[in-house]
């Protein structure tokens, strides 16, 4: 029972959630499109982007196995490959954004291409949420919603007649 207890105050609810995945993924989000902005001086935008992709990922999976959503400890390699798949669908959002924008603007300044680009991802944030919460990091919560008595049980004693009439079918 115990064990129980603590996995449901690890796991906090989707209000607690979402605003610990908003601080953790977004605060790595925004250094990530100042990285990405930074390295894409060096190499092609696109590569710059899928490399951050990669390191972010791999940085934000961790926080929020620890910290978001109260897995208890550090993520698994399925963790690991199940946030992948969804940063690879934020990758793609954030590229088609991007492309995008070069194509309706010949020559975008850094400022557009970072409202452009931090848009996006805010977009493929709130959807990558729900996959990580619903998927990627939900076996903790279905174990301890096992623990807890069903509904129907509850009612089933609420409903059995008490008082003296009761009391006499008992005897």
């Amino acid at each position: 029972m115990g064990t129980a207890q603590s996995q449901q105050q690890a796991a906090p609810g989707a209000f607690t959630a979402f605003t610990r995945f908003v601080l953790c993924g977004g605060g790595v989000g925004l250094a990530s499109s100042f990285a990405v902005a930074a390295l894409a001086s060096w190499i092609p935008w696109v590569l710059a982007n899928a490399l951050i992709t990669v390191v972010s990922t791999l940085l934000a999976t961790e926080l929020h196995a620890r910290f978001t959503f109260g897995a208890g400890g550090r993520a698994t390699r399925r963790q690991h490959a199940q946030s992948a798949g969804s940063a690879a669908a934020a990758y793609a959002v954030t590229c088609m954004a991007m492309l995008a924008l070069h194509q309706l603007v010949v020559a975008p300044g850094a400022l557009l291409e970072q409202v452009v680009y931090l848009s996006a991802s805010a977009a493929a944030g709130a959807a990558r949420f729900a996959v990580l919460r619903l998927v990627v990091f939900a076996r903790n919560r279905s174990q301890t919603a096992a623990t807890v008595r069903p509904l129907h049980a509850t009612v089933a004693r609420a409903s059995a007649p008490t008082g003296p009439a009761a009391l006499c079918r008992a005897a």
